[in-house]
């Protein structure tokens, strides 16, 4: 392990973050909300960190994927660590816990909060939550990947360990050019979702927090009842269409714009993701109709808004689906270990493994019957390898491990049964609301230190993928 290297791009990551701290001043200056200071000396903490890490740290060796595993997970350990200063310098929260709580979930698009009241908060500390969930979107370490030809080193191990799904494809011939292309296309549509919402009544600051919240499929919303507060159907069906867009493979957004439409009806996943939307929020309205709405026009605008808000892992609400049947409610449970599409903002175990894991069940029914037979499992017609296949495999049994072993730890903090299981999906599938006492209408406050300890290494393996953090576990992996 190069430690030296490894520090040196934790150092160029914290110098961007200090200059991403900047961002919400003009905000508190514009609101007067007196939070600039703090962020003012939230920056100067983390640039100063940054630039002794950059250049105290130097090395002329080559990145390897040790490197590239290391610096995924402390890269989102480090920005959780200094992210948190805003609040802590601001006095919104004084606990060290909450604090780094908060920012983890705002970094890995989780969307769970320990704050109790939003409005009310200061404005800019409010765009800082939002901010956060958006850097943290596409990838913070896919962003820094523009910086690293300044060091001399590749990036292409730094993608594989971050970007999610079962595999990493480049668009373009160097990865820095790809991870340009991805966040060009992000910023557009958050520009895009932006203006529509102002359109629709909200002021800059507030399309704007809503824009972050939903590209990035993380949630955080600057009211109190999140954006059922607005009770607007203009707004709610123009997030429910950025959220199924945000939970889409960005690659196919890129091909799209270029005009390349067929590549849409050849995806395999994206089929099989917009079908599920399309049927759950069927499902939904169906069991809706009646007992929970009487009219068709606002049962389909708010079965659709949750379906599509939870498959994707965004988890902004406009109902309190605990209100809704037991079978709904299990709809929406099953849906949040779903996830969004390979290579999306979107949590969960991503749409491209279920699809395969079904596939993969599927040949091996067909081989039982034919044991003779030579039948490969394909997606979107093309093979897919067995290392691959083994990987998803490994990854399934990681991730219900890791959600007994959670759950467990989570009811031994005294939380009943059903909370201490949802507050656990909702954190390692990175989507935020949960059932029972951390539902769509509740928070994270209640919970004690260590559980919301235990969530945060759930929303950290969950955004990395697991993998990626448990590997450096091994001690085999430190040594040559």
């Amino acid at each position: 392990m190069n430690l030296l290297l490894t520090f040196r791009i934790l150092g160029a990551m914290l110098l961007f973050l200090s200059a991403a701290i900047l961002v919400p001043i003009p905000f508190s200056l514009y609101f007067g909300d007196g939070a600039a200071p703090a962020f003012g000396l939230a920056s100067l903490v983390t640039l100063v960190s940054g630039l002794a890490m950059f250049f105290g740290c130097r090395s002329g060796k080559e990145l390897s994927v040790r490197e590239g595993f290391a610096v995924v997970t402390f890269g989102w350990i480090f920005y959780t660590l200094f992210g948190a200063l805003p609040y802590l310098f601001s006095g919104v929260i004084a606990s060290p816990v909450d604090a780094c709580f908060e920012t983890m979930s705002g970094f890995t698009t989780t969307g769970a909060t320990i704050l109790t009241v939003i409005e009310g908060l200061p404005e800019s500390v409010l765009l800082w939550r939002s901010l956060t969930q958006w850097l943290g979107g596409m990838g913070i370490i896919v962003m820094s990947l523009a910086i690293l030809p300044m060091l001399g080193v590749g990036g292409m191990q730094l993608f594989k360990a971050e970007v999610p799904g079962p595999t990493a494809d480049r668009l373009k011939p160097r990865i820095q050019d790809t991870a340009k292309l991805l966040w060009g296309v992000y910023v557009l549509l958050t520009s895009v979702e932006t203006g529509l919402l102002m359109l629709g009544g909200m002021n800059f600051y507030e399309a704007l927090s809503h824009s972050f919240s939903t590209l990035s499929s993380g949630g955080f919303s600057t009211r109190n009842a999140s954006v059922a507060a607005y009770d607007s159907a203009y707004i709610d069906w123009v997030i429910t269409f950025f959220m199924f867009l945000a939970g889409v493979n960005f690659a196919l957004h890129f091909q799209a714009l270029r005009g390349k439409l067929r590549d849409l009806h050849r995806n395999e996943e994206f089929l099989f993701y917009l079908a599920l939307t399309l049927g759950v929020t069927a499902i939904l309205v169906f069991l809706n109709h009646g007992s929970v709405y009487t009219s068709l026009v606002d049962n389909l605008r708010y079965s659709a808004f949750q379906t599509t808000s939870i498959l994707t892992t965004t988890g902004f609400g406009t109902a309190d689906y605990e209100t809704w049947s037991v079978l709904a409610q299990y709809l929406l449970l099953f849906l949040m270990f779903v996830g969004g599409c390979a290579g999306s903002t979107g949590g969960g175990m991503k749409v491209a493994r279920i699809l395969l894991l079904f596939k993969h069940a599927m040949v091996g029914l067909y081989r039982l019957i034919h044991p003779r037979a030579i039948r490969l499992v394909k997606l979107s017609g093309q093979p897919v390898d067995r290392e691959v296949m083994q990987a998803i495999l490994g990854f399934f049994a990681l991730y219900m491990g890791l959600f007994v072993f959670a759950s467990f730890l989570m009811a031994a903090t005294g939380m009943d049964v059903v909370s201490a299981g949802a507050s656990v999906v909702a954190t390692l599938g990175n989507i935020g609301p949960g059932i029972g006492s951390v539902g769509p209408v509740d928070n994270y406050a209640h919970i004690v230190p260590f559980g919301k300890l235990v969530l945060t290494a759930c929303m950290l393996l969950g955004r990395l993928e697991i993998f990626t953090v448990l590997v450096l576990l091994f001690p085999s992996f430190w040594r040559k």
